[in-house]
């Protein structure tokens, strides 16, 4: 996960942690990333990834 950046430091609540990164990848049929989302929020999110996917 900490290769793709996926895991490391944060901020939680002030403090700076070690942990899971909110991340989507966009993987194409050769099995290479096409697209990368970091710090992700739910909000809005799965419509941003459709659209990717559409181009």
């Amino acid at each position: 996960m900490a290769k793709y950046g996926a895991f490391g430091e944060k901020m939680l609540y002030g403090k700076l942690v070690q942990g899971v990164i909110r991340s989507t990848f966009l993987v194409g049929a050769n099995g290479r990333i096409e697209r990368a989302w970091y710090g992700v929020r739910a909000d809005g999110h799965a419509a941003k990834v459709l659209s990717a996917l559409e181009d």
